[in-house]
């Protein structure tokens, strides 16, 4: 896959050899990405090859003590080189020229170029693209059609997202190499009730190829019924409540509460509460929070845009933040590791601290133990946005469906919608059983800077909490 960045590999190795008669380090990220997207609905047909990955390109980067600067372009050959070495040169007379007068260029740190070899592949079961457009157009339509059938639905609409990608990283000790395949897949369905519209929709992901969509088949009964229970549904009576969150809701929980509050670039802009908080307890015992690439999902590398192997950084340890993730240049400024989270949109975009694979380890509770453990509350299914304020630790999330609770049992009595607000600490602290199985959803991206996107994912397991609700 890719083979291009092959050829062009011994080319990329000798600018590098020549930006480092000038520097104490230089770098290529370069990177070759296909996409396709299908979809089917009451309008139609769609398909679509234009993706958020940027598509083929190479990032240039050296350091010397004083500075660093960066080049990204779309195509290269060595008969470039030479004018990529004095592109560099006029990008760091351009930064020093740019300083007050009198002011001179604080000292940098030069990044880790410890030897490092790396080669991996790809793994899947059927590539999208091998399967075709008219097999895949025929399967979500076939899914569609099966979605129609139930009652109350006005539309039902199935896509099918995907992206094979490669990355090679080459530094003077650094040779990293993979490619990277994620296929996403969606169901929809729509009602009303009266004039007011109602939605349901699921999500599923893989690290993986089309055979993603065998579950998706299997579980578009799971969307519609959910539709009619929401063609039912009441308005939330604001209020604080026990509430047990699905895998997919405290996903959504880690992410925002958690997530960008502990991305060290805003340690850096003093731009998160966090920072003051390492060492300290900001959750319950029972909580202990992961990013990385320990687990499979559509976010693992091996590693990222800066050439930082990646792992598993452990945030929260039963309860007590332990450090935050963060980039290469973020790291130095900090005096830290680099934990791997140096993550580009694409070779157009700079890098910033990024969550990856984002998630909250379980427990050893039921589902039903916590549901029976409840005198009045809900269940908290299908999140559908987020966000949170990292400087004073505001929480604000849109759930869609909550399923009331009465002395321990469901009462089918389903409220909708629900907005999902808190002090995060407050939240977290709160958590009092934590179930066993773990699971992550990869279908989103996340939007961070000039709302450059990342692909993340996210998940935990069945969690009890108490919540404010609205």
């Amino acid at each position: 896959m890719f083979e291009r960045l092959d050829a062009v590999k011994p080319a990329l190795q000798k600018l590098i050899a020549a930006l480092r008669e000038r520097y104490a380090y230089a770098s290529v990220l370069a990177t070759a990405e296909r996409f396709r997207s299908w979809k089917v609905s009451k309008n139609g047909i769609s398909l679509s090859a234009s993706g958020l990955d940027g598509g083929d390109g190479y990032v240039i980067r050296v350091f010397d003590e004083t500075g660093c600067a960066e080049y990204s372009i779309n195509a290269f050959s060595e008969e470039m080189i030479p004018e990529i070495v004095k592109e560099m040169e006029t990008r760091f007379a351009a930064e020093r020229a740019a300083l007050p007068e009198g002011i001179s260029p604080m000292p940098t740190a030069i990044p880790d170029d410890s030897p490092a070899v790396l080669k991996k592949e790809a793994k899947y079961e059927i590539d999208p693209m091998e399967l075709g457009d008219e097999a895949i157009l025929a399967l979500i339509g076939r899914i569609r059609e099966k979605g129609l059938k139930a009652d109350g639905i006005l539309d039902i609409f199935c896509g099918v997202n995907y992206s094979a990608e490669r990355k090679i990283f080459l530094s003077e000790n650094r040779d990293l190499d993979e490619s990277h395949m994620w296929t996403n897949a969606y169901v929809g369905a729509m009602g009303a009730r009266g004039e007011e519209l109602k939605n349901s929709y699921r999500g599923y992901s893989v690290l993986g190829g089309a055979e993603l969509l065998r579950e998706v088949e299997n579980d578009v009964d799971h969307v519609t019924g959910a539709l009619n229970d929401l063609l039912r549904s009441e308005p939330m009576i604001p209020g604080e409540y026990e509430c047990v969150c699905d895998p997919d809701v405290t996903g959504m929980i880690v992410h925002e509460a958690f997530g960008h509050g502990v991305e060290m670039d805003m340690f850096v802009k003093d731009r998160a509460q966090a920072k003051q908080f390492i060492g300290e307890y900001v959750a319950s015992p029972l909580v202990t929070m992961h990013d990385g690439s320990a687990v499979d999902e559509c976010a693992t590398w091996a590693f990222d845009d800066e050439g930082t192997l990646t792992g598993d950084t452990v945030i929260i340890d039963k309860g007590v933040l332990r450090r935050g993730m963060c980039d290469a240049l973020s790291a130095m400024r900090l005096g830290v590791k680099p934990t791997g989270n140096g993550r580009r949109e694409s070779y157009e975009r700079k890098a910033y601290t990024r969550m990856t694979n984002t998630y909250f380890e379980g427990g050893d509770a039921a589902k039903e133990e916590m549901i029976a453990s409840i005198p009045y509350g809900f269940l908290l299914e299908e999140p559908t946005s987020g966000m949170e304020d990292p400087k004073n630790w505001g929480i604000q999330c849109m759930v869609n469906i909550a399923r009331e609770i009465k002395d321990g049992k469901l009462t089918g009595r389903v409220f909708s919608p629900i907005v999902l607000t808190g002090y995060v600490p407050d939240l977290l602290k709160s958590v009092s059983m934590m179930g066993g199985k773990v699971q992550l959803a990869g279908g989103g991206y996340c939007g961070k800077g000039y709302k450059e996107w990342v692909k993340v994912s996210d998940g935990g397991a069945y969690m009890k909490a108490r919540i404010r609700l609205g």
